[in-house]
């Protein structure tokens, strides 16, 4: 048996296909900061903090020599619970195709979790995000997406001024991934200007608001996964199966300046 108990279960071989294909699906479909950074693991349960090789020498506390503590940034766990009915899950023995809207709820949820770590930070977990470590100035939007090729072209040498180098990626809110996706001047896709500036990936981002332009050289943000994302069993009565989807991660910035917010314009919400 293992942390995730899910041999203890009543769930059979059917339903538990069923379960973890749909917040694989899910999870794909909304985690977009891992398809940017550099991604370190999966290293199990026991992995708890991420070394950063620094040491601070200090001389005080009447040690009588000089002394440091190594510096880590531990690991965050997320667990989001969720509940099936045990006659839905024994249906899938069936045939059927089970109710599983908890299951996407629940993975969602545990998306937005770590997009928001790797995009936003979480102070209280010890993360810094993306976008409010990056030096450089927030860039507007531009109502008129005919004008987002120049936009972007001004985030991009924003970062070749600061001598981060490219290819470079994009991660779009929802509203401008759909807007850039359908606008078109002269007949022409305004996203194929846009790529044609980045050679790198143009990524959905359901949880920013705006857009970020990055570099994707690599070595500039780091997502260190312990458990990588698992679904476990917490326990069960007569009628219901509670299970929770987890993972352990911690998230660094490593090159604070290999990023440039596009922020929506002020009031004005882009995702």
């Amino acid at each position: 048996m293992d942390l995730l108990k899910r041999n203890q279960a009543p769930i059979t071989p059917e339903a538990w296909k069923q379960i973890d294909d749909e917040a694989k699906r899910v999870l794909q479909l909304n985690l977009a900061g891992r398809k940017l950074v550099d991604f370190d693991g999966p290293h199990g349960w026991q992995y708890a903090a991420v070394n950063t090789g620094h040491l601070t020498i200090r001389t005080d506390g009447g040690f009588g020599v000089p002394w440091g503590v190594r510096e880590v940034v531990p690991l965050i766990e997320v667990r989001v619970p969720f509940e099936l009915r045990m006659l839905e899950l024994d249906n899938a023995s069936r045939g059927a195709v089970i109710d599983l809207a908890a299951v996407v709820s629940a993975a969602e949820k545990t998306a937005h979790a770590e997009d928001t770590a790797i995009f936003n930070g979480f102070k209280a977990g010890g993360i810094e995000g993306i976008i409010p470590t990056s030096p450089h100035p927030a860039l507007t939007i531009p109502d008129d997406y005919a004008h987002y090729p120049s936009l972007v072209v001004n985030a991009v040498e924003t970062l070749r001024r600061g001598g981060v180098n490219g290819p470079y990626a994009l991660a779009l809110g929802p509203t401008c991934y759909a807007g850039l996706a359908q606008a078109a001047e002269d007949g022409h896709p305004i996203r194929e200007r846009v790529e044609h500036f980045l050679d790198g990936p143009i990524v959905l981002a359901p949880n920013i608001d705006g857009a970020v332009l990055l570099s994707h050289r690599g070595g500039d943000y780091q997502l260190s996964v312990g458990q990588d994302l698992s679904i476990g069993y917490a326990g069960r009565d007569k009628e219901t199966v509670y299970l929770y989807l987890t993972e352990s991660f911690a998230f660094r910035v490593l090159e604070r300046a290999a990023a440039v917010y596009l922020k929506p314009k002020s009031g004005k919400k882009s995702r």
